[in-house]
């Protein structure tokens, strides 16, 4: 009973037809995934799905850098990988060539999530639970043996992360059945793509509050005046004492950040996400500090648990944002739910982008169950954007995630997306499909097709 194909597919959507995704970084993205389907001989029908995440060129890229994993599958018994996932991660990570690329960082990195991910996919699937689910039932001892605590353990050791989680496992099975019953906080980002004109911005803010949501997030960065309109149709729309994040996606440096959030520090942001480079510990740490009481969050590109470890050490953040397909996958996205713990940091995901929705809930409500035990101050990020190209779709009710109950990780694509969306031969792509098919509809006029785009 082997591994016996490791599939890749280059899948694109034209979510810059629209300017869904749209920011001050990323003006016209398309959402795409280089993703990967895991076969086996063992006749049980189950499959592993995975991927990583892009916002459209270089997904070619991503796609070659998982191909490169192949051997490391292909071949190997199902049961033996499985059974010791801590181990694979670790093959897979310290691999001493491929970590030259990094190390431990990057499109290799990605790489690794993608397939790591898949396996996660495939034993839950196996074992007929969600990931979240699944996780959330492994002891303390099984769960730090999927961590790597190395540069960790000035931070984090092996035994105090123990201890948290044998400190949670007395109200695992109530917190399972309030998750159940109650659902986990969204917030959605969905109203405030940056190219988006401000009657849209007013309609969906309006949309948002009616729809039981309890905290929306703007994209700013790229003209200070256009931020002040924007925030003040949102805060318009949304009424005075709702939360409004924004997020400038990396787009300043920090004296500039530090500037251009005191203009808007009047609007009451819940928070500035992004403010600058994710790379930039001392900096997150400065603009921390100069625009308290006002709070700052980041993750969806920071790199590893290494630079997670020292934005906690530096009490850079106030709100931590792991991200499913930027660092290597579950099991260091574990890691980094057990760091976050340790430090206090409420934990809310990144899940802007094409499935990103679908596989964070499950880290979320795992850490709420088994690791922090905390719902407070805590969102998941919702956008309303190509949930239909999957078989088990996140579902919204009264602003919260519904916790999913199907085996796996919510991550399998219908087949005929991923025909349909193929890049560049697939219907949408060729020309060959209807533009009401295609994500977004046709270009605004002076605007670059999908064609350019990616």
């Amino acid at each position: 009973m082997i591994f016996t194909e490791l599939e890749i597919s280059d899948v694109r959507f034209p979510t810059s037809r629209s300017l869904d995704g749209s920011d001050a970084m990323n003006p016209d993205p398309d959402y795409s995934a280089a993703y990967v389907v895991l076969r086996t001989d063992v006749g049980d029908g189950h499959e592993g799905h995975g991927f990583a995440f892009t916002i459209g060129r270089g997904n070619d890229v991503q796609a070659a850098a998982i191909a490169s994993l192949r051997p490391y599958v292909v071949g190997r018994p199902v049961a033996t990988v499985l059974a010791d996932l801590g181990g694979f991660w670790r093959e897979l990570v310290h691999d001493s060539q491929l970590r030259w690329l990094g190390p431990e960082k990057g499109v290799m990195h990605m790489a690794i999530a993608a397939v790591v991910n898949a396996l996660w996919d495939l034993r839950a699937k196996r074992e007929g639970l969600p990931v979240w689910r699944l996780l959330s039932r492994l002891s303390p001892e099984e769960l730090v043996d999927l961590v790597d605590f190395r540069y960790l353990d000035d931070a984090l050791t092996r035994e105090e992360a123990l201890q948290l989680l044998r400190a949670a496992q007395p109200g695992r099975a109530e917190r399972e059945e309030h998750l159940l019953r109650a659902g986990y906080p969204a917030y959605t980002t969905s109203p405030g793509w940056l190219g988006y004109d401000d009657e849209k911005l007013r309609r969906l803010c309006k949309e948002a509050v009616a729809d039981g949501f309890g905290q929306i997030k703007l994209k700013v960065g790229a003209d200070l005046a256009d931020d002040v309109r924007r925030m003040t149709i949102a805060r318009q729309a949304c009424g005075p004492d709702f939360p409004i994040a924004v997020d400038a996606n990396q787009r300043w440096d920090v004296p500039t950040a530090i500037r251009w959030m005191r203009e808007l520090a009047r609007f009451d942001p819940h928070w500035i996400e992004e403010p600058t480079s994710p790379d930039d510990l001392l900096g997150h740490a400065t603009i921390a500090r100069e625009l308290a009481p006002m709070r700052v969050a980041t993750g969806e590109h920071v790199a590893n648990r290494v630079v997670f470890k020292q934005l906690l050490q530096l009490d850079a953040i106030s709100y931590l944002q792991i991200d499913a397909t930027r660092v290597a996958g579950v099991n260091e996205n574990v890691a980094i739910l057990l760091l976050a713990a340790k430090f206090g940091v409420p934990v809310c995901p990144h899940a802007g982008g094409v499935g990103l929705c679908e596989l964070v809930q499950h880290l979320a409500m795992f850490d709420y169950v088994a690791v922090s035990g905390e719902m407070t101050d805590r969102v998941i990020e919702y956008v309303d954007h190509l949930h239909e190209h999957f078989v088990d779709p996140v579902v919204i009710r009264d602003g919260r995630y519904v916790a999913p109950v199907a085996p796996g990780f919510s991550t399998t694509i219908r087949p005929r997306t991923l025909a349909e969306y193929a890049y560049p031969h697939g219907r949408v792509w060729s020309g060959a499909a209807p533009a009401e098919e295609a994500v977004g509809g046709t270009p605004e006029p002076g605007r670059p097709g999908p064609e350019m785009a990616s």
